[in-house]
């Protein structure tokens, strides 16, 4: 298997990943480039490949800064994990499994978001992330506000910047889901309430802290386990990726040639020295002693066009039974659903009686309570 760690292969291409490298070759988004230039210090180099992307670290920590000369405090939000220390991950990861306990028990007396309101942005429309937030702050006392795709046209109709300093004015906090990362950035940067990223394109924080709580309660623990991702290298693989800048676990993806993980997140990742890094091309190596096998769907929102051409290029990447029983006995299915079953993933690995998927769902609106109680400092 072509590993990454201290340098990195992808099937028989090599590319340099060692701290030591000095200059980046490759051309950055403009949308993410300002996160890595603030957390790489020299900047690494790699060859050119087709997918270029990152994103700009958030400061987790309260600072005064001006917006049209006015002061104001940046509060913490939440919209990379990386942007927290292992203990606040892991606080907030009990908290989640705390508050989750009492909701199973029938307690409804625990409303910490009575009285407060949310706006849910979302550009990008999903089932499990709209009512999974605002199942979850009701259910807390709070009320959540939906704002769909034409109720705002954020960036088209109305700017960023003044949807944020907007709605701060109505919330004590945001949650949206968008395309562009820069969105989430501009929304943070103009709030004065916490904002939280439901997903963009780069990263998909909420739904990894759900799965590290699934794969707590199912395998026992977190730390050193083998977590194993086969498919495209896409903001759920980013996401992993940050996870182990900051909890020690084994990480693999593997993925088709030219769909690797960003360059520049792998280094982040390698950089810290927490955890075991792998990209490979060879699914079928890569699940041996898997504690958790992993997928996604091979063509996300706004790349439909590409699935009839992605099915090919995916052809032995989908999580069947064969894969499944080279993991082991003991490999839990995890999937961020939606799903297409039959293409990465199997009708029956799905119903499998070691897939923890609907759970891993449910989590959603735990780990995304914990998450908010944290932002609010509740």
């Amino acid at each position: 298997m072509a590993a990454i760690f201290g340098n990195c292969a992808l099937g028989s291409d090599k590319m340099a990943l060692s701290a030591s490298s000095s200059s980046f070759s490759g051309r950055i988004h403009p949308k993410y480039l300002r996160f890595f230039a603030a957390s790489v210090s020299p900047p690494p180099t790699f060859p050119v490949l087709r997918r270029t992307i990152s994103c700009q670290a958030s400061s987790v920590t309260s600072a005064q800064s001006s917006v049209n000369g006015q002061a104001k405090t940046e509060l913490k939000g939440f919209l990379h994990i990386s942007d927290f220390d292992k203990d606040t991950i892991l606080k907030i990861l009990d908290r989640a499994a705390e508050v989750k306990a009492l909701l199973k028990s029938g307690d409804r007396t625990f409303l910490p978001f009575k009285g407060k309101t949310m706006s849910m942005i979302f550009a990008k429309p999903s089932m499990r992330t709209r009512v999974s937030f605002e199942a979850g702050f009701s259910l807390l006392g709070g009320h959540a506000i939906y704002l769909g795709p034409d109720d705002i046209q954020m960036g088209k109709r109305e700017e960023t910047r003044d949807v944020a300093r907007v709605l701060c004015r109505y919330n004590d906090i945001i949650m949206a889901r968008v395309f562009a990362h820069q969105d989430i950035l501009d929304l943070a940067k103009y709030a004065t309430v916490p904002v939280i990223n439901g997903l963009t394109d780069y990263n998909h924080p909420c739904q990894i802290m759900a799965d590290a709580l699934t794969i707590i309660e199912h395998v026992g623990h977190l730390e050193g386990t083998k977590v194993v991702y086969v498919g495209d290298g896409n903001n759920i693989v980013h996401s992993w990726l940050l996870l182990a800048s900051v909890i020690p676990f084994h990480f693999v993806c593997a993925c088709p040639k030219g769909f690797e993980p960003d360059r520049e997140t792998i280094e982040k990742a390698q950089h810290a020295g927490i955890s075991k890094i792998e990209i490979t091309n060879d699914p079928k190596e890569a699940v041996q002693g898997a504690d958790v096998v992993y997928s996604d769907v091979w063509a996300s929102m706004g790349q439909k066009e590409e699935a009839a051409y992605r099915r090919q290029v995916f052809q032995g990447f989908q999580v069947d039974e064969a894969l499944m029983k080279l993991a082991g006995p003991k490999a839990y299915f995890m999937h961020c659903l939606p799903a297409e079953r039959g293409v990465e993933v199997t009708d029956g690995v799905i119903e499998a009686p070691n897939s923890v998927v609907f759970p891993q769902a449910e989590n959603r609106m735990h780990a995304q309570n914990a998450i908010m109680l944290h932002v609010l400092g509740l």
